[in-house]
């Protein structure tokens, strides 16, 4: 199941600083609600997050733009006040997100010394079709050489992946969640495409041009990319935006999937299909009585947002009562389903 973080992340957003591009789908001043970065700023954000963490141990990471992008000099100059906190003790680490063609063996190299220790590829997807139509800047053959450069850094790969975007299907995404798994990637993030106004999505769905997924098409596809992902050992770390009033506002947000539960519904969904599975399986009389065994923490998701896996199921297999209980010796997407027939 999603990862709700063994450590604490210190955020520091960099909207667009060192990303020369504009890909359709992009404005990272209304996902972050940050306009500008100051990095006269950066300590103060460091040490009032440091405030509230208590012992838990912090990593400093840099979101929201194309980090190694932003000139070498500068890139080194936040590490090394970044680092700082390492070498006190305060912080663990630091954590950097970039694009796949904004790596190089020098960038890798100061990466290194200033003690990254994990790196967000945003790959979005392994079609070119995709990548083009998106106006990502870059090829496939980009995203592989920068994810083996990252792996052969010693550094934690991360893959960052979109679901639908424009020209996408179901099977780009999971081509793309296969390969983030191909890849060695540690882990994962699925980021189903949001509409925001003042981007170039927005006038392709204006147009016609570009269609935004439903909420249940996103779900459904997500969930794939999840499926696939977790069975192959990537942990997946965030499903969906970071949900605020700033991602809901009229203002800023236009169409598609922007649930503020989407990595439960996501989760709902896997449970949903692991279930009706052993429920085939197992063919339960009409008015059975089924007990279902989930995760520690997942009986919510199993049992579906709002109670609608329970009752899905329930009425498919015409099952009577569906209860489901909490087994430590159970982890991940997985359920011991017991039938009592009455």
């Amino acid at each position: 199941m999603i990862n709700r973080y063994k450590h604490a992340n210190i955020p520091v957003f960099i909207p667009h600083l060192g990303c020369p591009n504009q890909c359709v789908f992009c404005n990272q001043r209304t996902i972050s609600g940050v306009e500008r970065f100051q990095p006269e700023k950066l300590d103060g954000i460091i040490e009032d997050a440091l405030a509230t963490l208590g012992d838990r141990d912090a990593e400093i990471a840099f979101f929201g733009g194309s980090f190694t992008g932003i000139g070498y000099e500068y890139m080194c100059d936040l590490l090394e006040r970044a680092n700082r906190y390492i070498r006190d003790g305060r912080v663990v680490s630091i954590r950097v997100s970039t694009r796949p063609d904004y790596i190089d063996d020098k960038i890798l190299e100061a990466l290194v010394r200033y003690g990254v220790r994990t790196v967000e590829l945003g790959i979005q997807s392994v079609s070119d079709r995709v990548l083009s139509a998106s106006k990502r800047c870059h090829t496939f053959r980009d995203i592989e050489r920068a994810c083996a450069s990252v792996n052969g850094a010693g550094l934690s790969l991360v893959g960052q992946m979109m679901i639908g975007l424009p020209s996408a299907c179901a099977d780009d995404e999971m081509d793309t969640a296969r390969f983030i798994a191909d890849a060695g990637a540690s882990a994962a993030r699925i980021y189903p495409t949001v509409v925001f106004r003042d981007t170039e999505l927005m006038y392709m769905a204006e147009s016609g041009e570009y269609i935004p997924l439903s909420l249940s098409d996103a779900v459904e596809r997500s969930a794939n990319a999840l499926g696939i992902l977790t069975s192959r050992g990537v942990e997946v770390i965030r499903i969906g935006l970071c949900s605020s009033e700033n991602l809901r506002s009229d203002d800023t947000y236009f169409a598609g999937p922007n649930h503020p539960a989407i990595g439960e519904l996501v989760e709902g969904e896997l449970f949903f299909r692991l279930l009706r599975d052993k429920l085939r399986e197992l063919s339960p009389s009409e008015n059975s009585v089924v007990s279902v065994s989930v995760p520690r923490g997942a009986v919510s998701k199993a049992a579906g947002h709002g109670g609608i896996n329970r009752k899905r199921l329930c009425d498919e297999f015409r099952i009577s009562k569906m209860i489901f209980t909490e087994s430590g010796a159970l982890s991940g997407y997985s359920a011991a389903v017991e039938i009592r027939r009455i």
